[in-house]
This record gives structure tokens, C-alpha cells and sequence, in this order.
């Protein structure tokens, strides 16, 4: 199984990533280093024909909801889809919202749904760099989560164990900047996987092992969490 297909829950989620609103990040600061010579209006209007047509904030509740590893990459991509555009909601309104397949009524609300996004990103002063202290937030109880799987759980213990080695070796590339913990690692390089496959840049079968450890990992730790949910419920 491809790696990131064995974390997503089925090949539709593959493509709704791939060919989702990170594109337009690369599309609009970095395509020029990349050489990707697209006519972005025309491009943009047929990425949006893929995306999922639920209003933004449906499509991350039901994420958060059913697996929050999903949930915290698609947040990911909302925050970078922002800072493409710096912040700018006139842009953000022309070359995304205008392009989804939805009526206006359900492009006011996600206009609604970016405008409340880029207001936390401002507030929080991460229109640059880093990630929404919620989101931080549940990265840190999903590790507190890890921590007790690794005591309680043989299977999850296994299953780390096959990801650590790509956890250790994603520490040791990080060029002296601080790559997060291990749950943010694992994040960091499925969504990295995304990215790379998303520019038509080459895949090792490092790089996919590692995704596929991640994701390993991810999957379980999603089910203790929604559990979690259940129980405290």
C-alpha cells in the first residue's frame, strides 16, 4: 500500500489532499522556484472542481470528528492557503471562494469561516509561521495520549517502534531548527509527503516508509482518542 494511502481513509481522501487548497500556496509564492507555468485563475477553478463542495467549516468538524490526524493537516493547509495570500481576504475571496462549486449563500459562509481563521492567525501571531495554539493544543494531548498508549497498549508499543528509527533520523535532518515532538514529526512528514508529491518532486522509498510508519501510528492514535470522546461523552 502507498504510504499515504495507508493513512486516509480511502483513495478519494488522497486525491481531495493532493489536488486541495496547498496547491494554490505553491502556486502563488513558489511556482516561479519550482517552474510550474500554470495560468492560475483557470487552474485554480479546476483544482476547486475537485475539493470536497461542503462548506469549510462542515468539512472540519466532520475531520475533527472522525480523525483528528486528518484534522490538524487540513488545518495546516488552511493556514497555509492564508499566508499565500499574506492575510489578504480580497485575494483569498477572487482565486478560492470564487471557485467553489457552491451557491452564495455557502460561499458567504465560507468567506465567514476564512475571515474567523485569519482573525485567530492575527490575534495569535502566526500569519508567518507556526500553527494556532488549539491546534498546538491537541498535538500536546494527543502526545500526553501517546505517552499512556506506550505504557498500556503492546500494539501501539509495536507500532511506534517500527516508526521511531524515521523519528530519530527526522530529528537528525532537522539542521539544528527543533522539528516538534514525536507526534508533530509524524504529522510534519506525512503532510511533507503531500507537498513533495504535490510539486512532482521524487519520492524515496525512505520517505515512503517513514509516511507509512507515521501514518501507522497515527491511525491508532486516532482510534484511543475518538475512545476518548466516546467515553468522556
Amino acid at each position: 500500500m502507498v504510504a499515504c494511502e495507508a493513512y486516509f481513509t480511502s483513495r478519494s481522501e488522497v486525491y481531495f489532499y493532493c489536488f486541495s487548497s496547498v496547491f494554490l500556496l505553491f502556486l502563488k509564492r513558489i511556482s516561479s522556484v519550482f517552474q510550474l507555468y500554470f495560468h492560475r485563475v483557470s487552474l485554480i477553478s479546476y483544482l476547486c472542481s475537485l475539493i470536497n463542495p461542503f462548506p469549510m467549516q462542515s468539512v472540519a468538524e466532520k475531520k475533527k470528528s472522525q480523525n483528528i490526524g486528518e484534522y490538524l493537516i487540513y488545518l495546516y493547509q488552511m493556514e497555509d492557503l492564508i499566508r499565500s495570500f499574506q492575510g489578504n481576504m480580497e485575494e483569498i475571496r477572487q482565486y478560492v471562494i470564487a471557485h467553489y462549486p457552491v451557491n452564495e449563500a455557502e460561499k458567504e459562509q465560507i468567506t465567514a469561516w476564512f475571515e474567523g481563521l485569519l482573525g485567530k492567525m492575527n490575534s495569535e501571531g502566526i500569519l508567518e509561521k507556526g500553527h494556532l495554539q488549539e491546534l498546538n493544543d491537541l498535538v500536546e494531548h494527543l502526545l500526553q495520549l501517546h505517552y499512556r498508549l506506550l505504557k498500556t497498549d503492546k500494539s501501539y508499543f509495536e507500532t511506534y517502534h517500527q516508526a521511531k528509527p524515521h523519528i530519530l533520523e527526522s530529528i537528525l535532518t532537522a539542521n539544528g531548527e527543533n522539528p516538534g515532538n514525536e507526534i508533530q514529526i509524524c504529522l510534519n512528514g506525512i503532510y511533507g509527503l503531500l507537498l513533495c508529491r504535490l510539486l512532482g518532486k521524487k519520492v524515496n522509498d525512505e520517505q515512503l516508509k517513514a509516511a507509512e510508519a507515521f501514518g501507522e501510528v497515527l491511525s491508532l492514535l486516532n482510534l484511543a482518542y475518538q475512545q476518548e470522546l466516546v467515553e468522556r461523552n
